[in-house]
């Protein structure tokens, strides 16, 4: 199947003719790719790369039907290297074995090899390093392609021998390229409405093989006037979008929900939710990681979060969707709009890392239970003043080990309800200066 979609060559004819639309528009130079002037333009990496012929091992990292099965074929092409494809998905041990063994052959005959991987980021750690000697003395020039975040993906020693190019997803702009080249192709329009046609690069959810698809399926039908949205939608089913709720889309889109809400915008917040839900998103999950914001982000500027998030969870686990998915709704809005603190947050990592520093210093003596004779001989318990005896019903009694200086984690910050802890810790401070200057 070809990737992508370059300018318009003549119609083929004879067996050749019944190829798919989306192959017979294959590019035959890099010039001619749509969507990915970022890495080919004359200014870009490969596009550099290319004019000073200094081509390296690549990665080649972008969701699907943006191209990189064409970029690195037309890279073979202009670089006069033999073009290998393998898939990872259905290539072994024994196969990868022969086809180092014939780039080894060319390499003897001063012909280089470009081996690309599809779905590279399915082999694991051994094969992946299999690869390694190959790239490190020129038998093979790899270009590996993957859907997936590299960074997790791919084994360290590969990836420090290769560059990681991103590949963008095509917008309407791309897409509607694509259409018109693609009608030039048939010689004639879609019989859509202006309204079904940028219905229909939606449908596409920036997948330029997607749209060439689409657009032949269409040109096939016999239709009297030009279909509307309505119309379109009905002779067509939706694609499902590019989600995967183990893979990068999940962390992305996670990333995205939690960073809505810090950032205070209930509406991106419900976007990125109801993509999250619509994709098949385990609603448990979201659940917890609501929870989590609450905890956060919120903190005790506005302590009745977590118990909103908490009531919202519950909710779910006795209604179920899509009725629960309402009560994660009323909770991402309540977080987006509530104020924001990550004190508590900031507060802990600060007592953790004293924690850690201080070792194991034990309590002061005077704040240790002595439920033993030998124990209050040993001074346990000794001078401990018990605070609601006290004036304010506050001693200002050390509680940190002796030796230790005082530690400050907790630093409310002037907003919600931290306004006032933040006067309770003032009023405190205060009160241990004057026990102390006493």
């Amino acid at each position: 199947m070809a990737d992508l979609f370059g300018t318009t060559p003549e119609l083929s004819t004879g067996n050749a003719a019944a190829r798919p639309l989306a192959d017979r528009l294959r590019p035959t130079k890099l010039s001619e790719v749509i969507g990915q002037d970022h890495l080919l333009g004359v200014d870009a990496p490969l596009g550099v790369m290319l004019a000073s012929g200094t081509l390296t091992s690549l990665v080649l990292w972008g969701p699907p039907g943006v191209g990189k099965t064409t970029i690195a074929r037309l890279l073979a092409d202009e670089t006069e290297l033999r073009f290998v494809q393998i898939s990872a998905i259905f290539t072994g041990v024994a196969e990868l074995k022969r086809i180092f063994e014939e780039a080894g052959h060319r390499r003897a005959n001063a012909r280089g090899t470009l081996l690309f991987v599809d779905e590279i980021h399915r082999f694991n750690k051994a094969q992946q390093d299999s690869f390694l000697p190959y790239m490190e003395d020129g038998t093979i020039l790899l270009v590996g392609a993957t859907t997936e975040n590299p960074s997790f993906e791919l084994n360290a020693a590969l990836l420090s021998r290769a560059q990681v190019m991103v590949l963008h997803r095509l917008g309407p702009v791309d897409l509607e390229r694509l259409v018109k080249r693609a009608e030039r192709s048939i010689d004639e329009e879609l019989p859509l409405t202006a309204e079904a046609r940028r219905s229909l690069l939606e449908l596409a959810d920036g997948d330029g093989r997607a749209i060439l698809n689409l657009v032949e399926q269409i040109a096939a039908w016999t239709v009297d006037e030009p279909l509307s949205c309505d119309a379109l939608a009905g002779r067509l089913q939706r694609r499902a979008s590019q989600y995967d709720k183990s893979g990068d889309a999940h962390y992305n889109l996670i990333s995205a929900l939690h960073k809505s809400v810090r950032g205070s915008d209930p509406d991106a917040a419900l976007y990125w939710l109801a993509r999250m839900l619509k994709g098949g998103e385990d609603p448990r999950y979201l659940a917890r990681r609501v929870t989590r914001m609450a905890v956060e982000d919120i903190g005790l500027a506005d302590p009745k979060a977590q118990r909103v998030c908490l009531d919202a969870w519950e909710t779910y686990e006795r209604l179920g969707s899509p009725e629960g998915d309402l009560a994660l709704a009323q909770a991402i809005i309540y977080l987006a709009l509530a104020p924001k603190s990550n004190s508590v947050y900031v507060a802990l990592a600060g007592a953790a890392a004293a924690a850690k520093s201080t070792g194991s210093r034990t309590p002061p003596k005077h704040i240790l239970n002595a439920p033993t004779r030998l124990m209050k001989d040993q001074g346990y318990g000794e001078g401990y003043s018990y605070d609601h005896d006290e004036r304010e019903a506050f001693s200002g009694q050390n509680y940190f080990p002796d030796g230790m200086e005082r530690g400050a984690y907790y630093r409310p910050v002037e907003r919600g309800y931290e306004r006032e802890l933040r006067k309770r810790l003032d009023y405190f401070a205060k009160l241990r200066a004057s026990r102390r200057a006493q």
